[in-house]
């Protein structure tokens, strides 16, 4: 019903053209002729391999005897010859706009001619770049996507189906795995999310946690950005990351909040900001939250923003956010965020604009869409993105004291399927004095190809070994470290 106020009032509101950019073309034109009844107009599609038609009639506004034709000029000479108001459905219209200027001038000529017509031009395709000649005579429309009643409804007569065609069995699903696999669907038309949940039920009749992220990944790819914006389909959970147990508890206090309503209101939570050592679990952290938070995880690559062409940067950005938000709920991690908006000495402004387009949609998101910001550089941050409001926390995470880097240990090693409790944890502890995580996985790493040419089982000597001839970070880098640790002290949250 919304939909068919908000063209009732472009078309009492006089405009010519209408833009409806959308992949779901049937429901477009369901929508414009239901529109037309209830306005009391004519209506009348064309596509380049049908013509002009309607009602399953081709041609209607052919004069008797005329040649029928399927060319975009003659339909435009046809709505400006035609006197009943009718409302016209252009399909993929797009290609015969670029570089056509008696099909731009046709346009027009309809559009100067339009109080005395009454005729609306709709113009339905995936996406559209409207001649500045007809800019002015032209409004955009964006279709409605289902809301979380309806992908309900979706979700359970795709179960229903399903029940239908295998004798009568039932779906295996509690109501929360529903519920979720409902919240996934958000950001898509009735077509898309009525085949991804087909899939998801169809293949073994079962709705669980595993359907989830292959649904996610399948959605990414419906509105792919083209390596800007990419889908982590490896996430993680806090078990997987040692210490960090603020930011944690942190992130569990606001779970519910930020998965239970369908739209943010001024209090869900907005993101987070890590700022740390490099190698400290900044980046497994960031998988961890929407790991445990069961939605998609969304990478944004800053350096892939960057064009050679003036606005294309800030274009790329836009596109990136919009994507996120239709992948809503999920979690935008923004790595080194300091590299994509640091200001440089020769890119015309570029990380200026970066840096305000970033913000402002910051502060105006509709979409639940959760920031984790990371960044090894505080130097090179700007103090708009870090003050309170733009972001909930910032967050340090430091170098691992010896109970947390025991633990890593033991994580690693039982990722590796080796008995953490065959070795002395504690002396490998204090071993790696100064060692970040990744530092940590490294050195277990090292041992183990060490003991795998050697022939031997992993032992203490090869973890020894591999510590003793690892220079940590914290010596290689120890003035910025130190540099680091230093403004952290009294600024930020740790995370340990």
């Amino acid at each position: 019903m919304k939909d068919v106020n908000d063209l009732a009032l472009l078309i009492d509101a006089k405009i010519p053209i209408i833009v409806v950019e959308t992949y779901d073309e049937q429901r477009a034109i369901a929508l414009l002729m239901k529109t037309a009844v209830a306005k009391d107009l004519g209506f009348a599609s064309w596509t380049i391999t049908d013509g002009l038609n309607t009602s399953g009639t081709k041609n209607p506004f052919l004069e008797p005897g005329e040649t029928t034709s399927n060319s975009p000029e003659h339909v435009l000479r046809a709505i400006r010859t035609t006197t009943k108001p009718t409302l016209f459905a252009l399909c993929d219209f797009h290609p015969y706009l670029q570089g056509q200027p008696e099909h731009v001038r046709l346009l027009k000529d309809i559009a100067l001619a339009h109080e005395t017509l009454w005729h609306t031009v709709v113009l339905i395709s995936c996406e559209l770049d409207i001649p500045i000649e007809l800019r002015r005579a032209t409004a955009r429309m964006s279709m409605s996507l289902p809301d979380d009643m309806r992908l309900m409804k979706i979700v359970q007569k795709e179960a229903s189906h399903w029940s239908k065609q295998n004798e009568g069995k039932k779906v295996k699903a509690s109501m929360g795995t529903v519920k979720k696999l409902a919240r996934n669907l958000r950001g898509l038309s009735e077509n898309d999310a009525t085949r991804l949940a087909r899939t998801a039920i169809h293949q073994d009749g079962v709705i669980d946690d595993s359907d989830m992220a292959p649904l996610n990944k399948a959605k990414f790819e419906l509105i792919d950005m083209e390596g800007v914006l990419s889908f982590e389909y490896d996430t993680e959970h806090f078990t997987a990351v040692g210490g960090l147990n603020n930011l944690k508890e942190w992130v569990k206090l606001r779970e519910h909040v930020f998965l239970s309503s369908s739209r943010p209101s001024a209090d869900s939570p907005k993101g987070l900001m890590l700022l740390g050592v490099q190698g400290s679990g900044k980046s497994l952290a960031a998988k961890a939250i929407a790991g445990v938070w069961g939605i998609p995880l969304l990478r944004l690559d800053m350096a892939a923003l960057y064009n050679k062409y003036i606005g294309e940067t800030e274009k790329n950005l836009r596109k990136s956010l919009e994507q996120a938000e239709l992948m809503s709920p999920c979690v935008l991690w923004i790595d080194e965020i300091e590299k994509g908006i640091a200001a440089g000495d020769n890119d015309n402004g570029t990380s200026a604009r970066i840096l305000g387009t970033l913000l402002t949609w910051m502060a105006e998101r509709k979409a639940r869409v959760f920031v984790v910001a990371t960044s090894n550089d505080v130097s090179r941050m700007p103090p708009e993105l870090m003050r309170k409001g733009r972001l909930d926390e910032v967050f340090f995470v430091d170098l691992p004291e010896q109970d947390i880097r025991n633990s890593i240990f033991e994580i690693h090693l039982e990722k590796r399927h080796f008995d953490p409790m065959q070795f002395d944890l504690h002396r490998l502890a204090e071993l790696s004095e100064g060692f970040s995580g990744a530092e940590i996985e490294q050195a277990v790493v090292s041992a183990v190809y060490k003991a795998s040419a050697q022939r031997a089982p992993l032992a203490m000597e090869h973890l020894e070994f591999a510590l003793s001839n690892t220079f940590p970070i914290s010596i290689v880098m120890a003035e910025k470290v130190a540099q680091l640790r230093a403004w952290a002290s009294n600024r930020t949250v740790s995370a340990n």
